[in-house]
């Protein structure tokens, strides 16, 4: 505390001090005062309007609000005296009198306070009750039970910057109301559950999923048999959040004041967790029966038809001799392994290191090859780290955020909640996107360039800074290298020249570049529409140079953030979760990486594989060209997540050995010989890393059911029967513990891992059980860890940042006339990636339910379609038939189509593309032709 600023006063007869900034009711809380309050809550601003925490000033005529009032030097205040007291109790009174006999939550706070004041039975009669409305499938409307202190308003407003709660009416009729009262299902809602989390009386409550309860019975009128604290399992936000668990199943979760969400979540962090527990769920091995053809179009019905169950000795020996045969006989190289960014860090480690012990040799990847491979191939090339330079919230203390080729308030909301905060407290927002999403409307300026001229774009944004000096040059002279080669290319990308082939004015461009190299401090912040191109790898060098030029980097609020799309992506690629990099991104090909890596793992160097292995869409290739004969996929989807989807599922359809381990029988299970049944993230303990660089560690709510097991225990068989030692992790040998997930187990991992990653050196297991969270790098026991990164130096050999200039490279296909549209993919809010989770999660699959693509009303009309009737996608490489959904955000000429609709699975149509530097496929463009009508498959879970 800061005695010079504390304000000294009395409060119920004794000296307290404030700090400048606090209230009275911060002040009370902090020094044991017990001070009723029903709209004050933390982190909402303070409105005062329930009148419950009135105080007594010394004084002063009127009663002051405790929530709202500033304390002065000198003043005296009594929250105890008999006048202030009676407006307390005369307040909940009031409140009491108007609630409905029916309780709504365990823990109705008017009915607390009155309590805790001896507020006896309200003497008033009662207002006139409303009916509940239920047309929302993950929240409750008791408005009976709102006494109209706006928490939910301020929490929808003013936290998650959502704006579809608000007071109508006037006098008695005042009421809450969505978007312009309407039903809640009917709203804007994009139930990210806040107003629920701060509603006090249940008045907003989550629906019930748990036993067969009515349809109005909400899930907090159950008492949790226990409460475990995690984390979220899906996007690269890092939310920490509870989960409440009753009769062996989740009964509902709540955010948790972690570093990254203080306590926000978004609809599939608060919903999307039901999934866990779904009648599909695998909970035996399972073995391809002889001769049973690997089908790719097989109805999924019939899927399992083609299998028989087994045990785990049988299963576990069939995948390990046949793995091993395949190597033996034809050579490490003709094996592969794709693990998991859902799996723990833990997890990634292990399956790193069975691929490269094991198998022998580096073909091993996962699907950072699919989201920002580009990006960390950039990254790496120009300063030196894959990772983030700053945390998501420094978006606080910037002036000026660019956010290009992302839609955060779909694909990271929590993320995007931020970032209209910061626009709130008066940050400069610059969207760069061809499709318009939702921070558009907030944005100082949106600049919807043509699809595929990112390079042009932004090359004419670094000719102006360039041409009109705002560079800064004593940053470039003193951090970085090869600037004068990019200031020489940029010189031809005027913005006059550059204006008719990127669709923005010369004048936008000049303002936008103006803005970013002139603010104190700007931060760019960017998504797979960056990175998903045959041109990913230059569109972040060109974000690179942008903020190195004009120093836009080591300090708080600037820098540069891709915005990692899955839980743990982060974490598994730092865990050497890819074909060329060992843990900590040193190369495989590096003589010293090899011999660091072959001491840590007690094996000759000689055993390792000294060259790169391949990549995701590389791998599928080899497959076809007989190489690839074998492999083993921890808990990713490529057959519904890899470019020309169809190329993809006839390919693993070829191998001689698939090995799957997962929770669900997904498209790329259908495929497998043996399939060995997983746990699910709440039923798993683990370490995994956010977009922020912050380690946390996620703790099981649940047992795994049936005979599933624990990944870790899964990968530690499956090595021992690839003929690696595992005797350092202890007996795995018997049943993986129930509870705890074999945390003993998960630990020595840990420490193993810790040892050979100079970043997170200085983080011990028990720093991690006590803490919870820590940032790297943080390279010894005690450091704190680094949020912001690169203050004085960049992690090169020189210390210094390169610039890497960049041309315009078209894309691999363009329209055409028998193709004429551009099809884009990419995610929805309620589901993820491939669907195999959200589409089994109740409230998700009930919100958004059947698979659409987004189109312009004016590309609709010209087909002669109308919004929900049936459209067809075709590429040179396939078909789909969905649903058509006229949507103003995806400019006209442009499809939009999310991948995670198995019974239209749009990467069918993507095409294989690759960047040819970092082998990322071309996702976010290619030729498509839409022509009305089609049958929409059936659903296929």
């Amino acid at each position: 505390m800061n005695d010079r600023a504390a304000i000294r006063f009395e409060l119920n007869g004794r000296e307290v001090t404030a700090q400048p900034g606090e209230s009275l009711l911060d002040v009370a809380d902090r020094s044991g005062v017990a001070i009723a309050r029903l709209c004050a809550l933390p982190g909402l601003q303070a409105v005062g309007n329930c009148r419950a925490c009135m105080v007594e000033v010394d004084g002063e005529r009127v009663l002051a609000a405790a929530c709202c009032r500033a304390p002065q030097a000198g003043m005296k205040v009594r929250s105890d005296t008999a006048r202030a007291v009676k407006s307390q109790q005369l307040v909940l009174e009031l409140l009491q009198s108007d609630l409905p006999e029916t309780a709504y939550t365990r823990h109705n706070e008017v009915d607390d306070w009155a309590d805790q004041l001896g507020v006896g039975l309200p003497r008033f009669a009662p207002a006139a009750q409303q009916v509940a409305d239920l047309s929302h499938a993950g929240i409750a409307v008791n408005m009976a039970a709102c006494i109209q202190c706006t928490r939910c308003l301020r929490a929808c407003r003013d936290s998650q910057g959502n704006g579809v709660i608000g007071l109508a009416y006037s006098a008695g009729r005042a009421k809450i109301v969505f978007d312009m009262d309407d039903a809640l299902g009917g709203s804007s809602c994009v139930g990210c559950g806040e107003c629920v989390q701060a509603c006090p009386t249940g008045a907003l409550a989550p629906m019930s999923l748990v036993g067969a309860l009515a349809p109005a019975a909400n899930a907090q009128m159950q008492e949790p048999d226990r409460s475990v604290d995690s984390l979220c399992p899906y996007c690269g936000v890092g939310c920490q959040l509870t989960y409440h668990v009753k009769d062996e199943k989740i009964l509902y979760v709540e955010g948790r004041n972690g570093p990254a969400n203080q306590g926000r979540l978004c609809v599939k962090g608060r919903y999307g967790f039901d999934y866990v527990r779904h009648p599909q769920r695998l909970t035996k091995p399972l073995i391809r029966i002889p001769g049973a053809p690997k089908n790719p179009d097989m109805a999924p019905g019939d899927v399992l038809s083609v299998f028989r169950e087994a045990s785990w000795d049988e299963a576990l020996a069939l995948a390990g001799s046949s793995l091993r045969h395949i190597r033996d006989q034809h050579g490490a190289k003709a094996l592969a392994g794709f693990g998991s960014a859902k799996g723990s860090n833990e997890e990634a480690y292990l399956f790193q290191k069975l691929v490269r012990l094991g198998f022998g040799s580096n073909n091993v990847d996962h699907c950072t090859r699919l989201c920002h491979a580009s990006s960390v191939a950039a990254l790496l090339e120009g300063i030196g780290s894959g990772a983030v330079s700053n945390p998501v919230m420094d978006v606080l203390k910037a002036e000026v955020v660019v956010v290009i080729g992302a839609n955060p308030t779909v694909n990271h909301p929590v993320a995007a909640s931020w970032i209209k905060n910061a626009v709130d407290r008066g940050t400069k927002l610059i969207v760069i996107d061809p499709r318009r999403s939702e921070l558009a409307r907030i944005a100082t300026h949106y600049l919807p360039f043509k699809p595929d001229t990112d390079v042009a774009l932004l090359n004419a944004i670094m000719h102006v800074i360039v041409d009109e000096n705002l560079v800064n040059a004593p940053f470039i002279a003193a951090r970085t290298e090869g600037y004068q080669a990019l200031a020489d290319n940029v010189k031809g990308y005027s913005p006059e020249a550059m204006a008719p082939i990127c669709g923005i004015t010369a004048d936008t461009i000049r303002d936008v570049a103006r803005l970013y190299a002139q603010s104190r401090a700007s931060m760019i912040l960017w998504g797979m529409g960056i990175s998903q191109h045959v041109h990913g790898t230059d569109n972040a060098r060109c974000l690179i140079a942008l903020a190195l030029m004009t120093g836009q980097i080591g300090r708080p609020g600037t820098g540069l953030h891709p915005l990692r799309g899955q839980n743990n992506v982060q974490g598994a690629s730092d865990a050497g979760l890819i074909p060329m990099m060992y843990p900590d991104y040193q190369r495989v090909d590096n003589p010293q990486a090899q011999a660091r890596f072959a001491k840590a793992w007690g094996v000759p160097e000689a055993q390792l594989d000294t060259q790169p292995g391949l990549t995701v869409v590389e791998v599928m290739r080899a497959i076809d060209a007989g190489q690839i004969k074998g492999m083993l996929i921890m808990g990713e989807n490529p057959a519904m997540s890899d470019p020309d989807a169809h190329h993809a599922r006839h390919a693993l359809a070829q191998l001689d050995m698939l090995v799957v381990q997962d929770l669900f029988l997904t498209e790329t299970a259908a495929l497998a010989d043996v399939i060995l049944p997983a746990t699910a993230f709440a039923e798993k303990t683990g370490s995994f890393t956010n977009t922020d660089r912050l380690v946390q560690l996620g703790r099981p709510a649940l047992a795994p059911p049936g005979e599933a097991r624990a990944d870790l225990w899964i990968l530690i068989q499956l090595a021992q029967q690839l003929g690696m030692d595992c005797t350092a992790y202890g007996d795995t040998l018997d049943h993986w513990p129930a509870w705890g997930s074999g945390e003993a187990v998960v630990a020595k991992v840990f420490d193993e891992m810790r040892r050979a990653m100079p970043s997170i050196a200085g983080i011990s297991w028990q720093r991690l059980t006590q803490d919870g969270a820590v940032t790297y790098p943080c390279e010894a026991e005690g450091d704190p860890g680094q949020p912001v990164v690169f203050v004085d130096r960049f992690p090169t050999a020189s210390g210094k940042a390169r610039f890497v200039p960049a041309d315009i490279i078209p894309a691999d296909e363009r329209p055409d006339a028998a193709y004429p549209l551009v099809l884009i993919t990419g995610r929805q809010l309620e589901h993820w990636h491939t669907g195999s989770m959200t589409r089994r999660s109740e409230v998700l699959n009930a919100i958004e339910p059947d698979p659409v693509a987004l189109m312009h009303p004016q590309d609709l009309a010209a087909l002669g379609v109308a919004a929900g009737e049936t459209v067809t996608l075709e590429t040179r490489r396939g078909q789909v038939s969905l649903h058509a959904r006229a949507d103003t955000s995806s400019p006209p000429g442009t499809v939009f189509v999310a991948f995670c609709w198995y019974e239209a699975a749009v990467n069918k149509l993507t095409n294989a593309a690759l960047d040819p530097v970092a082998k990322i496929p071309e996702f976010k463009y290619c030729a498509v032709r839409a022509v009305a009508g089609g049958v929409v498959a059936p659903a296929g879970y």
